[in-house]
């Protein structure tokens, strides 16, 4: 078992990725092009990926969501979708391993130009100075550089008196501003803006061409309509807007308020039609004239749509008298209000049983200030006689007509009385049970009966539609799907309208919801060996009536044991010793009056599922020129949970296939937590994919099944493209010799761990980054001095060069790789060639002792194999720990090495290393002359030298 790694790698269109802070990656994107970021991990069991977004826009979704899979692909990515990119990799190991990655979206739009002009007259002249400005604006991402041109000239500042380009400082370099001071008949030209941001992501300049002219100027309209224009509902409005003046010729735009126009509004150049126009589209419509000189032309014109809506009355009993019935011989007032677009056509009238009234000393009707309380009248009758009882009818209007008529009817009579307010015996409080429909009831008595507005006691807390106010006609408010969030105290109380207009009258309900209780856990697996103990335990969280909570625990329907809760919150079930009847469902349900809560375990014996390892270096080989091997491995989750593991059931079938073969695989011992387990599958037919599932087997029965792809590989690269810097976890099918002493190791300077061999070993890979991976040999305790690491490459064919199949000459090929050998206990690094039927005569190749400084070098040598060949890396450990060595980027290409650097080198050694390095080079036979040449340092500072 192993906590995880994790690295990100790209694929798609990147124009640039660069190293920020050693700990992030800056991926650089053109808009529009799609990205694809892979989360690459290792560890043991195989870890669980999550991908994350933050430094978004706010209306970036992936803001709010994670992607759970390794392979993060967004297609056409915009500008907003740049950000910081997280991958999280946890398998419950240690700490989880993050990597983040900064992806910039890199875009140009098109650049726009405007133009300003200024005309100053000068004293005492007979002309004017007339000074244009043009600037240049474009969004972009790098900022953008900008370039002026008039006609075929680019030009600069200083190079020409009547011309000065600079950018404002306002703008922080992001608008470039060309002045024509005093113009002149030369200045009269096609001007052109570039914009560039240098090639950036292959993304091109972009122009835009503005002509200066004699006539250029700013745009002027004219509205051919009235303002306001008023209409009645459905019918059709044109509006007309032409333009007067401006040069180039302008376009007209129509906007509604700030919002856009209605979807079956139809818009042809400055003429705009609504046809069946509505109540809503009413508002201020403005057009818009915009030729990029001077600032846009604008009118507005309102359309306002008649309307009448939302009658209401209310009565006023004679104020100079404390009580506030209707007597004979005071006083009352009948208001009627009505909500009317426009407010200056409304008009009204008075019925009294139908018949038309007015105005005179007892019956006073007037209109009140439309500012202070619009759309309102008022009828009073002094001195209430008993004739004056009837039915009062407030009509309103509109002047022009169109639109129908509304009607209020008010009834004065004796029994005409002011409102009170009841909650009916029974009805507060409500207890009700979650879910169901509830009507909290007010009885309003009194004529006439007012609306009831209901609200929570609580002012800022809203209804149970999520307004502050419900209206209520009958005096219910019935409330469907109740809810526990929907106890409280409500008010209902008189309105002032459609009825007295007196002080309101008040009362109060109490809601109460009752509940289940809310237990945990919901559901849990529990798995167990036989005659094991183990307690489950169910919690209640919360729950009302809270009082009176009964428990009762059963397996399947059998009653195991029941009571009552008493202090506590919850209650357990102890199980001594588990037989195979204790195996099924236990269930914990927990009852108030409301209902039940219920806690369920499921108990079984089943195994946990194996999890395979994903790691195994050189897991697929050759077996035979048309099947292949493939080496499982995998661990076993929490094999102690349950009884021992007797076999593996195996099962196979080819993808596509609906015929599986399978196999028992029988297990000696009990399995250990983190134990590797390995079957060699063999007979896989090339270049078959397979489907393979393993199920464990204990007394109990089968447990959970892992299905994972074996695929083949394919056949080994043309030696032309063979190229390996081990940034796969496969390393290019390299392999470790089975005779050495111990192994190379594939790391990456982020997360090697240095602390036992400081001052040596590579700080990056070959490339420079600290994420990037390659092979070294970790001398650090238990090695010993003179140990040895190899290294195979796979093996390559010797293509023929004659028609008969047979290697008339020996091919060339250029064997190259980069090496690290840094530290001062720096011990060798030899490589060989070794070919089929040549056994146990490894040809040496290249050979290198000590200390090399801190740096990646390149090897290169020509090789000349006739037969079937291997090339070995060979590291061999020097007298201490730092003498770590490192390779990368290893490369077999056909033909002569180009320019190969030379093998000579100068270095320094200790005596003890001098001794190792003569044995070494004494004990190799090979026909090439070597010259060594030694210089000795003695304690007075001369030097001598030897050569053989």
């Amino acid at each position: 078992m192993s906590p995880p790694t994790v690295r990100i790698i790209h694929s798609g269109h990147a124009c640039n990725i660069e190293e920020e802070r050693y700990t992030e990656r800056v991926y650089t994107i053109r808009e529009g092009e799609t990205l694809e970021l892979a989360c690459l991990v290792s560890g043991h069991p195989r870890p669980q990926i999550r991908w994350t977004k933050t430094a978004g826009s706010a209306s970036d979704r992936f803001q709010d969501s994670s992607v759970f899979n390794e392979t993060l692909r967004i297609i056409r990515i915009q500008r907003h979708q740049g950000g910081r990119y997280y991958c999280k990799a946890e398998n419950g190991l240690g700490s989880p391993a993050i990597k983040s990655i900064r992806v910039d979206v890199y875009y140009l739009d098109d650049p726009i130009v405007t133009v300003h002009q200024s005309i100053g007259e000068a004293k005492e002249q007979f002309y004017y100075e007339r000074t244009v400005f043009l600037r240049c604006m474009a969004n972009s991402n790098p900022p953008v550089r900008y370039s002026w041109r008039r006609d075929k000239e680019f030009l600069s500042q200083g190079s020409d008196k009547g011309v000065e380009i600079y950018e404002p400082f306002f703008t922080q370099g992001e608008t470039k501003i060309l002045k024509l001071k005093n113009l002149r008949p030369q200045d009269y030209a096609n001007y052109s803006c570039i914009a560039s941001v240098r090639n950036v992501c292959g993304i091109p300049e972009k122009n835009v061409l503005f002509k200066l002219s004699n006539k250029t100027a700013s745009p002027t309209i004219k509205l051919l309509v009235e303002d306001p224009i008023v209409v009645n509902p459905g019918q059709s409005v044109t509006l007309v807007c032409v333009t007067s003046g401006g040069e180039p010729t302008p376009t007209l735009t129509w906007v509604r308020n700030t919002d856009e126009l209605s979807k079956k509004s139809r818009l042809n150049g400055g003429t705009l039609t609504l046809p069946a126009i509505s109540m809503e589209e009413a508002g201020v419509y403005s057009c818009v004239a915009s030729n990029n000189v001077g600032n846009p032309a604008k009118k507005s014109t309102a359309i306002v749509v008649r309307g009448l809506k939302k009658g209401r009355f209310w009565i006023t009993p004679d104020p100079y008298h404390n009580d506030d019935n209707i007597q004979i011989g005071r006083e009352v007032k009948i208001s009627c209000q009505v909500e009317a677009t426009p407010p200056e056509e409304l008009l009204f009238s008075w019925l009294k049983n139908g018949r038309p009234l007015r105005s005179s000393e007892r019956m006073v009707i007037t209109h009140t200030d439309p500012d202070v309380q619009p759309g309102t009248t008022n009828l009073d009758i002094i001195d209430l006689k008993f004739t004056d009882f009837g039915t009062y009818t407030c009509v309103a209007v509109l002047k022009n007509g169109g639109i129908p008529e509304v009607s209020i009817d008010v009834n004065i009579s004796s029994t005409t009385v002011p409102p009170e307010l009841t909650v009916p015996r029974g009805k507060s409080p409500m207890v009700v049970q979650e879910g169901d429909t509830v009507d909290l009831q007010c009885l309003v008595s009194g004529k006439p009966k007012p609306i009831i507005l209901w609200s929570r006691a609580d002012k800022e807390v809203p209804m149970p539609d999520g307004s502050l106010q419900t209206e209520s006609y009958d005096g219910v408010l019935r409330i469907v799907n109740v809810s526990r969030e929907m106890t409280g105290t409500y008010r209902c109380a008189t309105s002032q309208y459609n009825g007295f207009n007196v002080k309101p009258r008040e009362a109060l309900v109490e809601l109460t919801v009752q509940y289940p209780p809310v237990v945990e856990p919901v559901f849990t697996e529990i798995r167990q060996g036989l005659g094991r103990a183990f307690t489950l335990n169910c919690r209640v969280l919360r729950a009302h009536p809270s009082k009176v909570l009964k428990y009762e625990w059963k397996l399947g329907t059998r009653l195991l044991t029941m009571g009552q809760f008493d202090q506590r919150d919850e209650t357990d079930y102890h199980v001594r010793a588990l037989n195979r009847e204790g195996y099924g469902e236990y269930t914990c349900e927990v009852t108030n009056e409301a209902g039940a809560g219920a806690c369920r375990f499921l108990v079984t014996g089943r195994a946990y599922a194996p999890e395979f390892y994903y790691d195994t270096y050189s897991a697929l080989w050759q077996n035979r020129p048309r099947v292949y091997g493939f080496k499982l491995q995998w661990t076993q989750q929490n094999p102690l949970s349950v009884d021992r593991i007797v076999a593996y059931r195996l099962g196979m079938k080819q993808t596509g296939q609906s015929r599986w073969w399978e196999q028992e695989i029988p297990m000696e011992g009990a399995i250990a937590k983190g134990e590797l387990i390995t079957h060699n599958l063999t007979e896989l037919i090339k270049p078959e994919a397979y489907l393979v599932r393993l199920t464990p087997i204990t007394r109990f029965g089968e447990g959970d099944s892992t299905d994972r792809i074996i695929r083949y590989s394919g056949e080994i690269p043309a030696l032309t493209d063979l190229f390996c810097s081990f940034e796969d976890e496969a390393v290019c099918m390299f392999t470790q010799d089975k005779t050495d002493d111990f192994d190379w190791t594939r790391h990456s300077a982020a997360t090697r761990d240095t602390k036992y061999t400081p001052n040596t070993g590579p700080s990056s890979d070959r490339a420079g980054s600290k994420q990037g991976f390659y092979m070294y040999i970790e001398t650090s305790r238990p090695r010993l001095e003179g140990e040895k690491a190899r290294l195979l490459t796979p093996t390559f064919n010797v293509a023929p060069k004659s028609p008969y199949g047979t290697v008339t000459a020996a091919p060339t090929y250029c064997f190259g790789f980069y090496y690290h050998m840094y530290g001062k206990h720096i011990g060798a690094l030899n490589a060989y060639l070794r070919q089929k039927g040549h056994s146990g005569s490894d040809s040496s190749l290249w050979n290198l002792v000590g200390n090399q400084g801190d740096r990646w070098k390149q090897a290169k040598v020509n090789i000349h194999p006739i037969a079937s060949f291997q090339l070995v890396l060979e590291g061999i450990r020097g007298p201490g720990i730092e003498g770590d060595i490192a390779i990368d980027d290893v490369t077999i290409e056909e033909g002569e090495c180009k320019d190969p650097p030379p093998n000579s080198k100068c270095f320094f050694l200790t005596e003890r290393a001098l001794l190792l390095a003569l044995s070494h080079l004494l004990s190799k036979s090979t026909a090439m002359p070597l010259y060594f040449s030694f210089f000795f340092m003695d304690v007075s500072g001369i030097v001598s030298e030897i050569t053989f």
